[in-house]
């Protein structure tokens, strides 16, 4: 009997190669639910092939995509041609490259699927599901800035620099972190910490293994905390620089 399971998928950055090798390695059915924490272009050169794929997984499998900071700013320079040096500079000069090829429908269809990008997922289980943090201490549904949501670093900060032993009914126990049963989120790589595996901080787990740089794709079963990894991710783009453009 086959279980069904939820994965979560950490920024995949344009590796497409990588996700596909991930999703062979976990052995993905239909049955399982699988959530995208965002940040699905900006590194590598597959950004359009990337789209392409998760629009066409999206038809066969339940999938949840959120939105990531690169996505968004991919989606203004669609829309608006808004140049943006800052973006070309982390990743975005490989996906612009990836676009001029792509023909006008394929655009439409990939501006359509940024535009319907979830800003945060809630289940029935009280986890939550975000590409960054939010910062009003009385949780989502009362965040005033909803670019947090992709952008926020300081709810991994909080969750790093809180003290193991102090219990979740302290009165100092930060109140960002009582609202939800867990809180799974990418943005900041944990390569940052010398890491190449998911990691937990309170009841944060971060699952952005650094697949933009030296790491590998990651996907992790939210029940078990088993997690899957494809190989580094720059291996599968020999000659690429990827988003640090070294």
């Amino acid at each position: 009997m086959t279980l069904q399971r939820t994965l979560v998928i950490g920024d995949i950055h344009s590796g497409l190669r990588a996700l596909k090798d991930l999703l062979v390695r976990a052995k993905v059915t239909r049955k399982d639910t699988l959530i995208f924490l965002g940040d699905y272009i900006d590194a590598w050169s597959d950004a359009v092939a990337t789209v392409d794929f998760l629009l066409e997984l999206r038809k066969t499998h339940n999938c949840i995509f959120l939105r990531g900071n690169h996505d968004e700013l991919c989606y203004e320079w669609l829309t608006e041609g808004r140049d943006n040096p800052t973006w070309f500079m982390h990743g975005g000069r490989a996906t612009a490259e990836s676009y001029a090829k792509a023909d006008d429908r394929t655009k439409k269809t990939h501006i359509s699927f940024y535009e319907s990008l979830e800003n945060y997922h809630l289940n029935e289980d009280n986890k939550l599901f975000l590409h960054a943090g939010f910062t009003h201490l009385k949780g989502i549904d009362h965040e005033y800035f909803t670019k947090s949501f992709y952008w926020d670093r300081t709810l991994w900060e909080l969750a790093l620099s809180l003290n193991p032993d102090l219990d979740k009914n302290h009165e100092r126990y930060p109140q960002r972190l009582v609202h939800y049963e867990e809180i799974y989120i990418g943005h900041t790589p944990v390569t940052r910490m010398g890491k190449t595996t998911p990691q937990n901080g309170a009841n944060v787990w971060n699952i952005d293994t650094g697949a933009a740089f030296k790491g590998p794709l990651t996907a992790l079963d939210i029940h078990t905390k088993e997690f899957w990894q494809s190989d580094p991710v720059h291996t599968y783009y020999p000659g690429e620089k990827g988003r640090n453009g070294k």
